[in-house]
């Protein structure tokens, strides 16, 4: 059974197509890149598989059943925007997350954050967006989920943040967990997928394994989506 799968899935805003006859099987212990530029559906898709939003017609599934409070528990999600109120603290979040989720390890979450030198009594408000964007990624790497869905985590921020917000995502997932990585940033993140997604005018246009599809096309997953998107 996959751990994800998305079947027939369609979803409209005021008679707007945003996505359109999705289909997509993701299976355990894979990284997989949802590629597209902005503004085709990424969001929307990543927001139906998290049950923020009801489709249309069509049907997500979780290890083989619609979203639920169960799916959640398994779930970590990232989103593209912090849901974070900025006046809080590092050590006010970690609570928070120990007692929203029972899957959330603290030790780990805590080495992590003093392998940054962080304080943890620092207010997000004092921090640069870099250093907020690796604290954020620190707590949600850090439950011990079955599905890792990271929106954007690479935008806005400097190089250097970058590869260290992918050698997170590498060394912190759980054994036979997934993760989604949602992404404009191709050339950023292609060393890590295992899968690719490409997404364009909220239709699937082109997935699969990404050494077949490098192969196939003699071309770098970078290279196919900027051909394909005319970057």
């Amino acid at each position: 059974m996959e751990l994800l799968e998305c079947k027939d899935l369609c979803k409209s805003f005021d008679n707007r197509v945003i996505l359109d006859n999705v289909n997509i099987k993701i299976e355990r212990g894979k990284i997989v890149g949802l590629l597209g530029k902005n503004g085709q559906g990424k969001t929307t898709l990543i927001k139906l598989i998290n049950d923020l939003l009801t489709p249309t017609s069509g049907e997500v599934l979780i290890n083989g059943k619609k979203p639920s409070i169960e799916s959640k528990k398994i779930i970590s999600y990232l989103p593209e925007r912090t849901y974070f109120d900025k006046s809080m603290k590092v050590s006010d979040i970690i609570k928070y997350f120990k007692e929203f989720y029972d899957n959330f390890n603290e030790e780990k979450a805590l080495k992590l954050l003093d392998d940054l030198e962080l304080d943890k009594n620092l207010r997000l408000a004092k921090m640069s967006k870099g250093m907020q964007e690796k604290v954020e990624l620190i707590l949600v790497m850090s439950r011990e989920a079955d599905l890792y869905i990271l929106d954007e985590p690479l935008g806005g921020v400097d190089p250097a943040t970058r590869d260290y917000i992918l050698d997170t995502i590498l060394s912190n997932f759980k054994d036979g967990a997934s993760v989604i990585i949602s992404t404009h940033l191709i050339a950023d993140i292609e060393r890590i997928l295992d899968e690719v997604i490409f997404i364009d005018k909220g239709k699937i246009i082109l997935t699969g394994d990404a050494d077949t599809i490098r192969k196939k096309e003699k071309a770098s997953i970078d290279e196919i989506f900027r051909r394909s998107f005319k970057c």
